[in-house]
């Protein structure tokens, strides 16, 4: 069986915490975000929050008192969605009885570890988000996707300040407009001065993201990186396909001019899930876990039923059952533009 060898590499401890932050995190003042709505916050997304975003929370207020979510519209076309809704205190005047956190700004091809929080352009679905390889921990980045473009999630910092310093230094780099020029080098000085301030690296890949990159056990489809524990009771072992061999193999299932041929086509994923029954048997969670996502960021409708028959159970064999929840949830309100939960 592919793969057998590398299923418990040289890492031998239980899946470790990544720090979010650096060494200064002792040392930098705590936002003042009552501790009342911060567990609000928590309790209805069921994740717990990184300090980086109360005080970019913080920073947007001082741009803009009246509408922190839309301080970096005119400047980035970036508005504050998600959590921020939260702190904005959208969620208490929403006609939406019953809405959602889970799917709440959660595109189509946003994985369970991806949190957005900042939207850009509805013609890319541009937008920023924490990612995070397990539930109860924090962020281990902030990455960046275009929805419309697929499903790559772009790895920009360990904090909001670092992911939107490169989107205005970018935009800097284009805009030719001597006045926007100038409003985007008036935000730029003040983020960075408060990122300085704080202590937030601006760094697009810090120390901590690399040590983490290393625990990945594959980039999967989407190249932001799977990370399992790899231990004595606990494992991983490789697909028997290449990334390239498997998108092919998705290719001829969705174009498949019948429903004869597209039963055909899928024997090879038959065959894998297979082989991620015994890797299961073993304890090697990490191959039904890659299968999963990989066919979940191949985006077709005809993978949601093996979608959902590896990542539940991936997730709740790796301790990560609110990633099951989303994922379940998601598959069975999958769509490109309903994506506000508080809307109205």
């Amino acid at each position: 069986m592919a793969g057998r060898g590398k299923r418990r590499a040289a890492c031998r401890s239980s899946e470790s915490k990544i720090p979010v932050e650096d060494g200064k995190k002792n040392r930098r003042e705590k936002s003042v975000i009552p501790e009342e709505l911060r567990q609000e916050l928590e309790d209805l997304y069921k994740l717990p929050m990184p300090e980086d975003f109360y005080h970019f929370w913080e920073f947007c207020e001082e741009l803009n008192p009246g509408n922190p979510c839309e301080a970096l519209k005119s400047s980035l076309g970036l508005r504050l969605v998600g959590p921020c809704d939260i702190l904005a205190g959208k969620h208490k005047g929403t006609r939406n009885p019953e809405p959602n956190y889970l799917l709440h700004w959660r595109y189509f091809y946003d994985p369970p570890e991806f949190q957005t929080v900042i939207i850009g352009d509805s013609e890319t679905q541009h937008h920023l988000g924490y990612f995070r390889d397990t539930p109860d921990e924090l962020p281990v980045f902030v990455g960046a996707s275009k929805a419309r473009n697929g499903c790559s999630v772009v790895q920009t910092g360990d904090n909001l300040f670092s992911a939107v310093n490169q989107l205005l230094s970018r935009r800097l780099k284009e805009v030719k407009n001597k006045s926007l020029s100038g409003v985007l080098k008036e935000v730029e000085a003040k983020l960075t001065a408060v990122a300085k301030t704080l202590g937030y690296s601006l760094e697009q890949k810090t120390k901590a993201m690399k040590q983490r990159d290393r625990k990945a056990v594959t980039k999967t489809f989407h190249g932001a990186g799977l990370v399992v524990p790899l231990d004595r009771s606990v494992g991983y072992r490789e697909l028997p396909e290449t990334d390239g061999s498997l998108k092919k193999i998705c290719k001829a299932i969705v174009e498949a001019p019948t429903d004869e041929a597209r039963i055909k086509a899928f024997a090879p994923i038959q065959e894998i899930l297979t082989y991620v029954h015994f890797a299961n048997d073993e304890c090697d969670y990490g191959m039904g876990y890659e299968l999963g996502i990989d066919l979940f960021c191949y985006g077709s409708h005809y993978f949601h039923k093996v979608v959902r028959q590896l990542l539940p159970l991936a997730y709740k064999l790796l301790k990560r059952p609110l990633f099951a929840e989303i994922i379940e949830v998601h598959l069975a309100n999958r769509n490109w533009d309903d994506l506000d939960q508080l809307k109205g």
